[in-house]
């Protein structure tokens, strides 16, 4: 689906502060009339929104880590800081009673009236992950002691509340090793553990979104490497601790990192991003249930909202649901305050992640408690008809509402024998599977035993080629003899032919030499 590039435009200055959002169309990014002076533009900062205030803490800007939380107040669209306080009374150790050090690429989280704050990279030498925190009442900051076994430090890492728990994904170390495990932060206990999840992990990454569906199931979306940008979709089950990466569908979403994500309802909300070069433009949001991505709206290449390292909240103003988003860096760094009231979206019941058993067997406890609860108002109505003829105008509505219920039971009836009928088909399926499972184990054991059978006859051959080999080197040995034994022969051979030439010319001298002195004489 192709939307069309807008440029961000601002709220009317007439506007009165206290009721901006009448302003707003669904979808559409609007910049907030900011009044009085605004806090220095940031990104890699960190964001979380209290009680109708957006606390920005932190980030970098002109490569030096920032310290300062900053709040923004939707009723009145004024700026403030916090001053905050070292936690004295708690920490007796002078180390930990600095105020929050500069700090950059962290996550924060709301926990009762306190800001908790995450890891990032700053100036403060540490090899395990830092919990800061900061008492929104008494704007009291410290170190929350932690235990366990607590992660490398690291910045770029994402960090999800789930119920009580903080599960941490990913990130890049001082080192610049990339990291793609899962740690565990037990709020109540304020102890670390790290899980062993099942099946193939993302790959190491950082500067990615992590997002909760239904309380179960921990999304990872996109991020970066050293060399590569990501815009695959991973999924870790926080029940069976199993990682899988769903097939998604719907529009084409390109790789990116930097980018900001929150959750509303059963969607995921993606904002900005990109890849070192350009800006993602694009808003997605991802349906969870369907694993569907979609883009409602787009702004323009060089907006701010087209920008790494920005943040994404929602803001709750009279029962409706907005979007907030500040900072970001595209070449230049933002300060500007953008909100954006989402189109309200269908919303169904999960389907990636629910059996079609479980759904049969939700839908049949679903009947059965319908029908019990038809059987209750027939055994009432049959109380109420015995009562006399002074009552028959009533009894003639109860018998139409009896009519009616008769109708549903019937109805639902005849859903239960269809859930039924289902439930023994998946009966069939199931036992199918079972007989087919139990015949592949068979032609498996077999196929064992062939394999066994010719291990052992690989082995005999083996031991043979072993007995051949020998006695072919005993054959060439043999052969070096013969060999030598021809060599010699022919050297003996020579040597008996060249005795033999001398010994027939030696003869013939002697004969001739008796010959000549005979003729002397005569």
């Amino acid at each position: 689906m192709q939307t069309a590039s807008m440029g961000t435009e601002e709220i009317k200055k007439g506007v009165n502060a206290s009721n901006w959002q009448t302003d707003l169309a669904y979808d559409q990014w609007k910049a907030l009339p900011v009044s009085g002076p605004r806090p220095p533009a940031r990104y890699k900062h960190a964001a979380v929104v209290v009680d109708e205030k957006l606390y920005i803490i932190g980030g970098s800007r002109n490569g030096r880590h920032l310290s300062d939380v900053q709040v923004f107040d939707f009723r009145n669209l004024l700026w403030s800081n916090i001053k905050l306080k070292p936690n004295s009374d708690k920490f007796e150790d002078s180390d930990l009673q600095e105020v929050l050090p500069a700090i950059s690429a962290h996550n924060v989280v709301k926990w009762g009236n306190k800001i908790l704050l995450l890891g990032g990279n700053s100036k403060k030498l540490s090899d395990k992950i830092i919990v800061w925190f900061i008492d929104l009442e008494t704007h009291l900051c410290g170190i929350v002691e932690t235990s366990g076994k607590v992660p490398v430090a690291r910045g770029g890492q994402s960090t999800t509340l789930v119920g009580s728990r903080l599960i941490m994904f990913g990130g890049e170390d001082r080192s610049r090793r990339l990291w793609n495990d899962v740690n565990i932060l037990d709020l109540e206990t304020m102890t670390w553990d790290v899980v062993e999840a099942m099946q193939t992990p993302p790959a190491p990454r950082f500067d990615h979104t992590a997002a909760v569906h239904v309380e179960r199931y921990l999304l990872i979306f996109g991020g970066c490497s050293h060399d590569s940008f990501f815009n695959d979709l991973h999924v870790l089950d926080l029940q069976a601790m199993e990682w899988s990466q769903p097939q998604v569908q719907g529009d084409l979403v390109t790789p990116r990192a930097g980018h900001a994500g929150i959750t509303i309802d059963e969607n995921w909300y993606i904002v900005g991003g990109g890849d070192n070069k350009n800006g993602c433009p694009e808003t997605l949001v991802l349906n969870m249930s369907k694993l569907v991505w979609s883009v409602p709206t787009s702004v323009k290449h060089r907006d701010a909202l087209a920008s790494e390292g920005l943040s994404v909240c929602s803001v709750t103003i009279d029962g409706k649901k907005h979007l907030v988003a500040f900072g970001g860096y595209n070449g230049n760094y933002s300060n500007e305050v953008f909100v954006m009231m989402p189109k309200p979206r269908d919303s169904l019941q999960p389907k990636i992640f629910r059996s079609p058993a479980a759904a049969a067997a939700a839908a049949s406890v679903t009947a059965a408690y319908a029908l019990t609860k038809i059987d209750k108002l027939d055994f009432k109505t049959a109380e109420l008809n015995s009562k006399g003829a002074e009552n028959h105008h009533y009894e003639q509505d109860l018998t139409i509402d009896l009519e009616t219920l008769t109708e549903e039971k019937s109805v639902l009836e005849l859903s239960l024998s269809e859930v039924k009928t289902e439930n023994s088909r998946l009966g069939q399926d199931i036992e199918e599977v079972n007989n087919t499972h139990a015949e592949l184990s068979k032609e498996l054991h077999s196929v064992q035993g062939q394999l066994i059978a010719e291990r052992s006859r690989c082995f005999k051959l083996e031991a043979q080629i072993s007995e051949l080999q020998k006695k072919l080197e005993s054959v060439q040995s043999i052969e070096d003899e013969v060999q030598a034994l021809r060599g010699q022969k022919s050297a003996l051979e020579q040597d008996m032919e060249l005795a033999s030439s001398a010994q027939r010319q030696g003869s013939g001298g002697v004969w001739r030499w008796i010959a000549g002195g005979g003729g002397g004489d005569a």
